[in-house]
């Protein structure tokens, strides 16, 4: 009996420079899907994600569509190969990658949003006004202890806070043990200092441009939502786990307001690949660059078949395990 496949698409941070080149090299409908999302966005990606440099990929603006494009040629490739999911989800960003892959909507119209996407959330909040940091070894309730113990300390402290006050708030519940926290960066500093005092094994502050995915992305928020009521939408054709509440998301209607409240919302990857599990899901796949998806699915679901495919010898092991016979 055929094996239950989840596709999981990654999220921004999982860039590197050459992503996607050996697979476009090696099968033309890879390439052919960096050459259709580079017109529709105006950006050369085959050279932006092939020949970077960093800096330049990491340009949030820039990161998404690199990173969603060459996700969607590895999909490209897998599926014409014959290996198909039975649902998906993707980390942020990823998500994108997800209803694309699901036949909710076109690789031209995603793309050139992501990056709109991207922007909208740079300029959300003045560079080096917010910070996120990653929180090992606290559970759910710990973490938002210690966003609140943040943000108490930083009031007890008469500090002038900005307007509509400190925020720190819980932004990635990546797997157990594993979360991260976002908000503004003197919140930030201070969950770094108290989080060992509370119980955190460690709190370590991220190499990030924003806040992502926490109330300070408002602004983002209100941008998106004009441009989603404009991009054409089709049911999806298969399970897609939303980010924000770990639920399959399939009319237009649930897909919009899914992207929209992501935008500020935490992302809870945990619930979302728990979900797919009980949807039947038993292997999964991570389609884009890095292999940081599939280290989160060992530990939330330990022995679960994991792969990550982003070049010829990742498709080469995903077609003999997963294919059609």
């Amino acid at each position: 009996m055929a094996v239950r496949l989840g596709f999981l698409f990654a999220g921004q941070g999982a860039q590197l420079v050459g992503m996607g080149k050996e697979l476009c090299a090696a099968f033309p409908e890879a390439r052919a899907v960096l050459e259709e999302a580079g017109a529709a966005c105006g950006l050369d990606l085959a050279e932006l994600a092939f020949e970077g440099p960093a800096e330049r990929l990491a340009q949030t603006e820039l990161t998404q569509p690199a990173i969603l494009a060459v996700s969607l040629a590895v999909h490209a490739v897998l599926v014409r190969r014959g290996v198909v999911p039975q649902a998906a989800a993707g980390l942020s960003l990823g998500e994108y990658g997800a209803l694309v892959a699901a036949g909710a909507a076109e690789v031209r119209d995603f793309v050139p949003l992501v990056r709109r996407r991207g922007r909208y959330m740079q300029e959300a909040v003045p560079l080096g006004a917010g910070g996120m940091a990653a929180v090992a070894g606290m559970d759910a309730d710990g973490v938002a202890a210690l966003c609140a113990a943040a943000v108490e300390t930083l009031r007890a402290s008469g500090e002038p806070a900005p307007e509509g006050g400190w925020v720190l708030a819980p932004a990635n519940f990546n797997c157990p043990g594993q979360t991260v926290v976002s908000g503004h960066s003197q919140a930030v500093r201070e969950a770094v200092r108290l989080g060992p005092g509370l119980g955190a094994r460690r709190v370590l502050p991220l190499t990030v441009s924003a806040p992502f995915h926490s109330p300070l992305m408002h602004p983002a928020t209100l941008r998106l939502r004009a441009d989603l009521e404009a991009v054409a939408l089709r049911p999806a054709s298969l399970p897609v786990v939303a980010n924000v509440h770990a639920e399959p998301v399939q009319s237009p209607q649930e897909i919009r307001a899914a992207l929209v409240a992501q935008v500020e919302g935490a992302v809870r990857f945990e619930a979302c690949v728990r979900r797919l599990g009980s949807l039947g899901c038993e292997a999964f796949v991570e389609l884009g660059p890095g292999r940081v998806l599939a280290g989160f699915v060992g530990r939330i679901l330990p022995g679960a078949r994991t792969l990550s495919v982003c070049d010829p010898a990742g498709v080469e092991r995903c077609v003999e395990e997963f294919g059609a016979a």
